[in-house]
Formats: C-alpha cells, sequence, structure tokens
C-alpha cells in the first residue's frame, strides 16, 4: 500500500515553492484513508491479492477499482505464458484483466526500464498518491514529449469507442486563444524541445486553426502535429474542388503543421467506417499542397481490424512519398464493460506485433520491436557530448513499443526489413551507453565522435543484411542523428524509414499506476495543469471533464452564440449511397485502393467491371 503523510489542504489553493506556483489538485486524510478531489471522495486500500495456482509473481504495483476508483494494491502474475493484473477492492470484489499477451516477451521488453528523472517542471504539490496529485507533481518521471492541446470537443463523428466528443459529454469546450496561450506558457516552463498536437474532438471545425497555429509558431513551438479524421479535406475536394482542397492543406502547412496525425483503422470500409472513402480524395489534396509526413493512426479492436494489420503496413509503404509512419493503438476500453465482452474486444501490444509477424509472413517479427526506452542511451550520450540536458523519453516498457523498416521496391513487389536486422540495436545502445561515460569523464569530444563512426562501420551495422542502395547513406544518417542531435538529422531519418510505433493506453481495467508515473504523453489544461494521458481520459470526471466544465458553455449556450449549424447533426458528417458511389468510382479511389479492391470487391457490384476492364 502507499502511505504518505501529507498535510490536509483546500483544494485549488496554490501555494508557493521557488519561483512559482503550485496547484493543490486535491486532499488526503491518511487517518480515514480518504482522497478528496473534483468534488468526489475516492478511497485508498485493499486486502493484496494472492497468487494462485499455477502463476508466478512478476511484480507488485498499485491500480484502480473500475466501479469506484479506490486506488489499490495490485499484483501482476504469469499465467499460462501471459501476464495478468488483479486487483480486489472491499467493496466491489476482484478485478483481473489481461496485461500482456507473452510473459516471455514481456521480460523482453521490460529489461529496458528506466527509473526517469523527473518532470523538468511541476505544476501541482504531491497532495495524493498517485494518480490523484495530476499534474505534472513532483512525484513523476518524465517530461512531456508530446503536449495535446484540445481545441474542441466537437465533432463531425461519433465513433462508438471516441474518449469524448460534445453531444456525450453534454457540453461544449472550446478554449480562447487567450486560454491557448496560457496553456502554452505553462508548458514552456519545462524546458524542452516543445512538440505540440492539435487535437479534439475535430480540431479542423474551428475556424481559427489557422490562427492558432500562427501563434503556436510565434511562442516557439517546434513541431506541431495536426490529429484530425481528414474528412474536412475529401469534403472540400468533392464539395467545393480540388483548389479550395489543396489552398486549405497548404495554408496549414505553410503556417506550421509538420505532420498529420490521421485515424486510418483499416483498408477495408467494414474495417474503417470513419474515413474510408475519402482517404484518396485526402492523399490527393496532401501531395499538391507539399503535406508529405503523414502518420496513419489504426485504433486495433479484435474482430474489428487485427486482420488488416498486414495491409495496413503495406498500405502506408506504397504511400511513402507523403506517409511516415503507422501508429498501431490497441483499443482502451473505456466504460462499464463486463469481462466477457472486454475478452471478445481487448488486444495487448504482444498480440498486435505477432499479428504483424504472420501478416507480413515473417517479414517482420515479433523480436524486432524495441520499447519506447529503449533509446534513452542515445539521449544519455547526446547529453554527454552537448554538455546539457537533452529530450528523453523513460515511458514504461508496456506502454509501447516501434520498429523502423526499409522499404525495398523490385518488380512491383514489397519487402521490409526492420532495422534491428541491419544494425545490432542492444550492442549498439551499450556501446553509446559506454562513450557517454568516457565524455563525461573527460575525453575529447571530437576523438569519441570518429570513433564512434569507425565502430558503426565496423562493429554495429550488419552489412549482408543492408540493401545495396542504402549502404552509402545508413553510416551517415546516423553519425548525424548521433553527433548533430538535430530536428533535421532526424528528419532525414523519418523520410528514408518507415516507422511503426504502438501506444498502448490503458484503461481502468488494467491501470498501472508504475506505468502512468511515466507517461510523457500529456494533456494541457486551461487551469495551468499538464496532465498524463492516461489519467486527463481514463479518469475523465476527475480531471478531463471536471476542469472542462468550468471552461464550458453549455449545448443551447452554444447553439446561441455560434448558431444551430455548429452543433449536433448539423455538423456530423453522413454519407449516402449516391456519395459512396461517386466516391467508389472516381479515379482517385480506384487507384489508391488498387491492390486492395479484391477485398471487398463483392460489396460494390461496379467495382467489377473496373476490375474486368483492368
Amino acid at each position: 500500500m502507499v502511505k504518505l503523510e501529507v498535510r490536509l489542504m483546500g483544494e485549488s489553493q496554490p501555494v508557493t515553492e521557488g519561483e512559482h506556483k503550485l496547484i493543490k489538485p486535491s486532499t488526503f486524510d491518511p487517518v480515514k484513508g480518504v482522497i478528496r478531489i473534483a468534488d468526489r471522495e475516492i478511497r485508498i486500500g485493499g486486502p493484496l491479492p494472492k497468487t494462485k495456482k499455477g502463476e508466478k509473481l512478476v511484480r507488485y504495483t498499485n491500480s484502480i477499482c473500475p466501479y469506484c476508483y479506490a486506488l489499490l494494491p495490485a499484483i501482476i502474475v504469469e499465467r499460462d505464458d501471459k501476464l495478468y493484473i488483479r486487483k480486489i477492492c472491499p467493496e466491489h470484489g476482484e478485478i483481473e484483466e489481461i496485461y500482456q499477451g507473452s510473459s516471455e516477451w514481456a521480460k523482453r521488453i521490460e529489461k529496458w526500464f528506466v527509473e526517469g528523472r523527473g518532470p523538468r517542471h511541476a505544476y501541482t504539490e504531491l497532495t495524493a498518491p498517485c494518480p490523484f496529485s495530476c499534474g505534472l507533481c513532483p512525484l513523476h518521471k518524465n517530461h512531456t514529449a508530446l503536449a495535446n492541446l484540445v481545441l474542441t470537443n466537437r465533432c463531425d463523428l461519433d465513433c462508438w469507442y471516441c474518449f469524448f466528443y460534445a453531444e456525450k459529454s453534454g457540453f461544449v469546450y472550446e478554449p480562447t486563444q487567450e486560454q491557448i496561450r496560457h496553456m502554452l506558457k505553462s508548458y514552456l516552463k519545462q524546458g524542452i524541445t516543445p512538440v505540440i498536437q492539435l487535437t479534439g474532438g475535430e480540431p479542423l471545425l474551428r475556424e481559427d486553426i489557422v490562427e492558432i497555429i500562427k501563434i503556436l509558431r510565434e511562442m516557439g513551438i517546434k513541431h506541431i502535429q495536426l490529429n484530425t479524421n481528414a474528412i474536412k479535406f475529401a469534403r472540400l475536394y468533392l464539395e467545393k474542388g480540388e483548389e479550395e482542397a489543396v489552398k486549405f492543406a497548404r495554408a496549414l502547412r505553410t503556417t506550421g503543421v509538420n505532420t498529420v496525425y490521421m485515424s486510418f483503422d483499416g483498408i477495408t470500409p467494414k474495417s474503417n467506417p470513419k474515413n474510408h472513402w475519402e482517404i484518396p480524395f485526402v492523399f490527393e489534396v496532401f501531395r499538391k499542397a507539399g503535406m508529405t509526413s503523414v502518420v496513419l493512426v489504426p485504433t486495433v479492436i479484435k474482430g474489428i481490424n487485427t486482420g488488416e494489420l498486414g495491409d495496413i503496413i503495406k498500405f502506408a509503404a506504397l504511400n511513402m512519398d507523403i506517409v511516415r509512419a503507422v501508429n498501431f493503438q490497441p483499443v482502451s476500453l473505456t466504460g462499464m464493460i463486463k469481462r466477457a465482452e472486454r475478452q471478445k474486444l481487448r488486444v495487448t501490444i504482444y498480440d498486435t506485433v505477432k499479428l504483424i509477424e504472420e501478416q507480413t509472413n515473417g517479414q517482420i517479427t515479433v523480436n524486432d520491436w524495441y520499447p519506447v526506452p529503449t533509446s534513452v542511451p542515445v539521449s544519455v550520450f547526446a547529453e554527454a557530448l552537448a554538455g546539457r540536458f537533452k529530450f528523453e523519453m523513460a515511458n514504461h516498457p508496456e506502454c509501447g513499443v516501434g520498429t523502423y523498416i526499409y522499404v525495398h521496391k523490385e518488380n512491383g513487389e514489397l519487402t521490409y526489413i526492420p532495422i534491428p536486422r541491419m544494425i545490432d540495436v542492444e550492442g549498439f545502445m551499450e556501446y553509446l551507453r559506454e562513450k557517454a561515460e568516457e565524455l563525461k569523464a573527460g575525453k575529447h569530444k571530437l576523438l569519441v565522435g570518429t570513433k564512434i563512426l569507425l565502430n558503426i562501420l565496423k562493429d554495429f551495422i550488419r552489412w549482408s543484411e543492408v540493401p545495396s542502395e542504402l549502404k552509402k547513406s545508413l553510416p551517415k544518417l546516423l553519425l548525424e542523428i548521433f553527433t548533430k542531435q538535430s530536428y533535421e538529422a532526424l528528419g532525414k531519418w523519418h523520410y528514408k524509414f518507415l516507422f511503426l510505433g504502438m501506444m498502448h493506453f490503458m484503461d481502468l481495467y488494467n491501470y498501472d499506476v508504475e506505468r502512468v508515473m511515466r507517461c510523457n504523453i500529456h494533456y494541457l489544461m486551461p487551469d495551468g495543469r499538464v496532465v498524463p494521458f492516461c489519467t486527463f481520459n481514463v479518469l475523465s470526471d476527475v480531471y478531463r471533464d471536471y476542469v472542462q466544465k468550468k471552461y464550458m458553455f453549455t449545448l443551447e449556450e452554444w447553439k446561441r452564440m455560434k448558431g444551430e449549424h455548429t452543433l449536433g447533426e448539423a455538423i456530423k458528417y453522413r454519407r449516402n449511397n449516391e456519395l459512396i458511389r461517386k466516391m467508389t468510382t472516381h479515379p482517385l479511389y480506384l487507384k489508391t485502393y488498387g491492390p486492395f479492391l479484391e477485398k471487398w470487391i463483392d460489396m460494390y457490384p461496379w467495382l467489377k467491371e473496373h476490375s474486368r476492364d483492368k
């Protein structure tokens, strides 16, 4: 159990620590074992679960009751070659959930565990045990790597698995430009390279989206990512013409959008009802507008799109002139869902990488993926070389994994060559740690840099696995990343390789406090706080909704201010059969989905005519 000696404090009364004031998000009564936060009381404590027959204890942690939010001791156990997390709520009984789909694979990734060095800047006082002092509190282990800035909770879709949108929330949250500036000022106190993701809802519903991007650039935001379903680009193309659509996309790009983080749940209409039909038009607009950094983001749901993971990678590989990455997100199961239903939908990171191995015929194996903190030795070395703090990603290994693949094209066939086949990743990371220690001990930087170049060539590149067209450029790309440590050097790498990432955001059933303490994907809040993803969205009525309601408009207020056409059914995007036929018979659709059309050709008879003509 977590025990804290903290004095009782009034909510939201700031105290001074050093040169800045800390927000007090909660109070804690250690005698009663009760946390008071967001107008509710949350109990602490419960019996420590015991291992059962056939189980092996992996570690202890803390978790949360999905029914009352009670903070509970929990265990992670190994059983039948899988990991499970179990907790016992005194009121609601035992709750167990799959934690990872392979215990052996979990050992492989968890060896990269890094403690983390703290948040760089604390915004809240540690008034209650984690996760009820967010954030970021002094106990947090990581600075922000990606800051989500919610521009609106309005959306032109209403997907069943979505975290939130206005009609579901019952209010409109849409921060003013002044509130946006305030949130950015708060974020910049961390003193690290600022990376912002504009998100929602659907951020492109903001009429002032270009002005907001200008504000971000003026305030020194280095990288701006737009999280969108991208439907607006297709609608402009189809309804107002290519010129208008390209003009809008180009305005976003030239103003400062670096990357479009785009929903893409699969290649078929069944798996991707969100934007399947619109993607060909979106891609055409992006090509014409110079928007050449797109990340495809599939939410992975068992039985819905788990049969298309290999095809999603193939689709990305065929469009590498604009697609830089695929970031798979195993679904986070929000709401009250019975265990049997959860088992039908739940997919872990291991399940996902194993399916990818099978669907790429072993070209991308489960061992080609590495957890996020594998990158820490790069940061340690860069810091030693520069003599100042460097951006570091010390997430919990169970939060996410990734790999890079080189796509070799020959005679119309694609071959995937993962970077771990070409480079001894583990040996090289250990080598960088050693070189960092040499630099700290006073060795000459030029001498160390030269030695690294020679050893990359001699010891760590597996030349027999490197395609001939890559043999000249690979050492140079690596050296630039590790010595220049620049945004531009990393950009060159991303235009040569396809990144495959995976982040499994938690829910109340598999919640692990050790993970959230190390989260580095955060949300900016209008009260000045910076809150981890898995408290903001999972404990939504304590963090996201509770704070946003203080800055909200009721649905009726919004309609009076902005008009009936800006909310509800009036902004929802609906397709009819006529529109679907128009899109699916368009040359752009036929070209974009050409290699895959046979998979759903029976849905649309007119596609068979195209197939015969071809």
